[in-house]
Parts: structure tokens; sequence; C-alpha cells
């Protein structure tokens, strides 16, 4: 953190300056995704938004593009960052199954799910083949894939604010502030398409801190944003599009299912202390 005042009334300026354009910037597509249509072209603009506006405040402010830590990093903190968010998600399904919130797919639901990825028609597959099949396709290409898109969150959020945030605040402060502002920046679609915005803003807001905390380790550590794009493509993946697909809701069970879910949040709370706690321990 900077000692001295005008150093710290001047990053918080800077900060000011990002969050302001990124609302001006994000509004549009806001409105567009709520009002007109949630296609991918105003997801994927969205979540460029960030990017956009760090790139715009450092252009103001003087400052290099290449300040954003481009570089890899240690290839320890891009392994891992696959392997946690997998396996809390893992985590997260098994532990539905055990109490009967949601049950494991049958086959019926596994090859529906394969005529969505237009698995048929390249020869008769069974049931166990479809879910290889997809799980391999889902965890390798599609986290590729949506790489794309959360690097444009990653460049802003972790490439650029919570450097930002260092000057003035702790680590525990960066990870909470962070992760209250990326959580608020999602409210207005979770506002419109949640069945129930009390809970789900609640168990939303416990995820995206519980993973800033995460994300935040990473990146420092690494000295690169590179692993927080890739922690957030592969939650979203296992959280949005593999792990759902194995499960059968249970009714008068979804609120404990879902990125939105109970059991999600309490899962990656556990998570989010953990790496506090490492992250305290090893004064970063």
């Amino acid at each position: 953190m900077l000692e001295n005042i005008s150093e710290r009334k001047e990053a918080w300026k800077t900060i000011f300056l990002f969050l302001v354009l990124v609302i001006v910037l994000t509004s549009p597509f806001h409105y567009a995704i709520v009002n007109l249509y949630p296609s991918r072209i105003y997801v994927g603009a969205i979540m460029w938004c960030p990017a956009i506006a760090a790139f715009i405040t450092l252009k103001i402010k003087g400052r290099k593009i290449s300040s954003l830590h481009w570089n890899w990093g240690n290839w320890k903190y891009i392994r891992w960052s696959y392997v946690v968010p997998a396996l809390y998600g893992i985590i997260t399904y098994v532990l539905l199954w055990i109490f009967g919130f949601g049950n494991l797919a049958n086959s019926e639901t596994i090859n529906e799910w394969g005529k969505e990825l237009g698995l048929f028609g390249i020869g008769t597959l069974s049931t166990t083949s479809i879910t290889i099949i997809a799980i391999m396709l889902l965890a390798t290409i599609e986290v590729i894939r949506a790489s794309a898109t959360t690097l444009g969150e990653e460049i802003g959020w972790r490439g650029f604010l919570i450097y930002e945030l260092r000057k003035v605040l702790s680590f525990t402060g960066v990870s909470i502030f962070s992760g209250l502002i990326w959580s608020f920046w999602h409210w207005p679609l979770l506002v419109y398409y949640s069945n129930n915005v009390l809970l789900e803003f609640t168990t939303f807001t416990v995820v995206i801190v519980s993973m800033s905390f995460i994300m935040t380790y990473y990146t420092f550590k690494s000295k690169s944003l590179w692993p927080a794009v890739i922690f957030h493509a592969v939650s979203n993946v296992y959280i949005q599009k593999i792990l759902p697909e194995l499960t059968i809701k249970n009714a008068g069970k979804e609120h404990w299912l879902g990125e939105n879910g109970i059991m999600f949040a309490v899962v990656t709370a556990v998570f989010g202390l953990y790496f506090w706690r490492k992250a305290v321990k090893e004064k970063i």
C-alpha cells in the first residue's frame, strides 16, 4: 500500500474513473440483453467492457497498456487455475447428488445432451461414450473459447483494478472490494433473470467475492492476468455447461442448484476462506 496521501488520492481517482467508464460502457449492453435478446454478441461485448475501460483509463493517465501484466507467469499457477474451479464445481455437484437435491443424469438425459452437441451422425455412440466425449470437448475446446470473453473481464478486473486497489488496500480489502464491484456489475441481469431475487443476490455475491479471494491470490502470486482468465473460463464451463447437464433437477430443490444455488455458495465460500488464510499467512 502507498503511504503518501497524495498518491493514495490519485489511486482512488484512477479507480473511480475506471468504474465510471465501466458503467458507461456496460449500460447499453445491459439494456440490450434485458430488453432485446440475450445473444452471445451482447454477452461477449459486455464482458469486454472492463478491458476497454482499463485501456481508456490508462490512456487518460498516460500509462502504457503493456503495464497490465501480460506475461504468462509460472506454469504452476496456470495449472492450479484450471484445477481449483473444476474441483469446487465437482465437489458442489457431488454434494448435490449425495444429499438428493439433484440426481445424476440418466441415459435419456445424456442422449439429449449428445444431440445438442451434435455428437450423433458420426456413428452409434453409447451413453458412456457421449458423456466422455462431451466432457472432453467442453473441458478443453469450450474452455479455450470461453477464455476469449473472460479475457475481456480479467484485463479490467484482475489486470488493472486489483493492482490499483493494492495501492490503497490490503489483500483482504482488495479481494472484498473488487469482488463486490464484480458482483454489482452483474446485478442488473440478475434482477431480470432471477426467480428469487433476494436469495440469488445473496448466494451470487458470496460466490463472486469468494472467487475474488482465490483469483486475487493467483494473480498476485503469478504477477500475471492469465491464471485469472483461465480460472474464470473453467469455472463458467464446469458450473454452467458440464455439471448441470449431468444433473436432473428435483422439484422444489432448485434453489440449491446452479451457479446461483446455495450449495455452490457454501463450497466456494470454504475455498475462499482457505485462500484468504493462505494469503494472510504468506503476507501477500
